[in-house]
């Protein structure tokens, strides 16, 4: 058993979905579960029309998912003959389902009618690849992951009943197997709360959705496959010389994500490390490349790990009665961090200070402010920039911090962090 997710890029053009059915072609005596993201830049086209829909926009929002519905069934008409007819009524049942909604008026918050427009996209992608593998001699069945994941109603960032999820999720595959086939396509990034409400489980979501089912079907592996050669020691785009590093652990990847590096979210290596589950990062484009392995197993002589986020803001908090920055105020600040669901970047804490690097994402810079506002004195500086070097030499972070100007800097053995202007 082996589970392989393909995200938005490797299903954004009908060559590429016959790229994709070439992969699995190769896989098939295997038993696979395949998990697939929304086509593209689909998922940012469904946040317009929710954004639309939400500011009241209703014939906009009509529009813009009008768009998405066209793209869809073209994209079908290209790839399927006889699979046509049954695949377009497919789709059209999830089009109805969002345009129900589009043409009533919110009453509920943003993030619920997110979820509810949103999920569309891997429900969509995931109907018309389905139906082209077995127009390809595949034989597959596709599950509505709604019907397995049950999550909370935290929407955007769903939890996982995991006792729930995986009693579902060994069902739907034995009924599978039962009706004689060894491959089931589904989709990663949505669930479902117990009331049948649509819900998206956050950035990365997809590769977290292929890490729970890796581990509740005690898979063989997970690869994950992508538009690049495997796991990179930095961004190609703002590194031209960066290298391909074939060989990880699982804390070290870890390490990686947690400082913002675009690579596999924590919530993904959890459920792997837990059953020691092997993640391969591969390449669509050439398979034949050995792209990166990430294991249990200790790595030594790892070259440095860069990673730099932009649009950092430093939030410098004091006390207004230069009291100690003691347990009480600190248990008042990650309140607040709990209440604004706000993950800091970077925190440095002085005798009647703190200072707190985090992203700039305005409604909850402003929330955060507004909240510790009546704690602290509260200042905020703008438009920064946060470098990560895993394994640095000082020689390198000299050489990186070159004509900057550096407002806050924190080093361990292991890693070095800098914010600058």
């Amino acid at each position: 058993m082996k589970v392989f997710k393909f995200g938005g890029a490797s299903v954004n053009s009908v060559d590429r979905i016959k790229n994709l059915a070439s992969i699995v072609q190769q896989y098939r005596q295997s038993p696979l579960v395949i998990i697939i993201s929304a086509m593209g830049k689909t998922t940012n086209a469904l946040e317009k029309v929710v954004e639309a829909f939400y500011a009241g926009k209703k014939e906009e929002a009509l529009q813009l998912f009008e768009v998405i519905k066209n793209q869809h069934l073209t994209t079908a008409k290209y790839l399927l003959v006889k699979e046509y007819n049954s695949c377009a009524s497919k789709l059209n049942d999830f089009f109805t389902e969002v345009e129900w909604l589009l043409h009533d008026k919110p009453v509920r918050e943003f993030d619920y009618y997110y979820d509810q427009v949103v999920c569309v996209g891997e429900l969509l992608s995931t109907s018309i690849i389905s139906h082209f593998l077995n127009e390809e001699h595949i034989a597959n069945e596709w599950v509505d992951v709604r019907d397995i994941l049950r999550t909370d109603d935290n929407f955007r960032d769903a939890g996982v009943d995991i006792a729930f999820t995986e009693k579902k999720i060994a069902e739907s595959w034995q009924l599978t197997v039962g009706e004689g086939k060894n491959i089931i396509v589904t989709q990663g990034f949505i669930g479902s709360t117990d009331e049948n409400e649509s819900t998206t489980l956050g950035r990365e979501g997809s590769d977290y959705t292929a890490a729970l089912f890796a581990n509740m079907l005690n898979a063989e592996s997970l690869t994950i496959w992508k538009d690049v050669e495997g796991v990179m020691n930095a961004d190609p785009k703002q590194f031209p010389e960066a290298q391909l590093i074939q060989e990880l652990n699982f804390n070290e990847v870890i390490e990686m994500a947690f400082y913002g590096a675009q690579v596999i979210h924590p919530k993904t290596i959890k459920p792997l490390q837990n059953k020691g589950i092997p993640m391969y990062v591969k390449c669509f484009l050439d398979p034949s490349l050995p792209g990166t392995i990430i294991h249990k197993k200790n790595i030594k002589g790892l070259p440095p790990i860069f990673v730099i986020k932009d649009k950092q803001i430093l939030i410098h908090l004091k006390s207004r009665d230069f009291s100690f920055m003691g347990e009480e105020p600190m248990r008042q600040l990650y309140g607040i961090f709990g209440q604004t669901r706000i993950r800091p970047n970077l925190i440095q804490t002085g005798a009647i200070g703190v200072q707190i690097c985090m992203d700039d994402k305005q409604d909850k810079t402003d929330q955060f402010a507004a909240q510790s506002g009546m704690l602290f004195d509260v200042q905020v500086e703008k438009n920064l920039q946060l470098l990560t070097i895993r394994h640095y030499e000082e020689s390198l972070l000299n050489k990186m911090l070159e004509g900057k100007d550096v407002v806050l800097l924190q080093k361990t053995k292991e890693t070095v962090q800098a914010l600058f202007r």
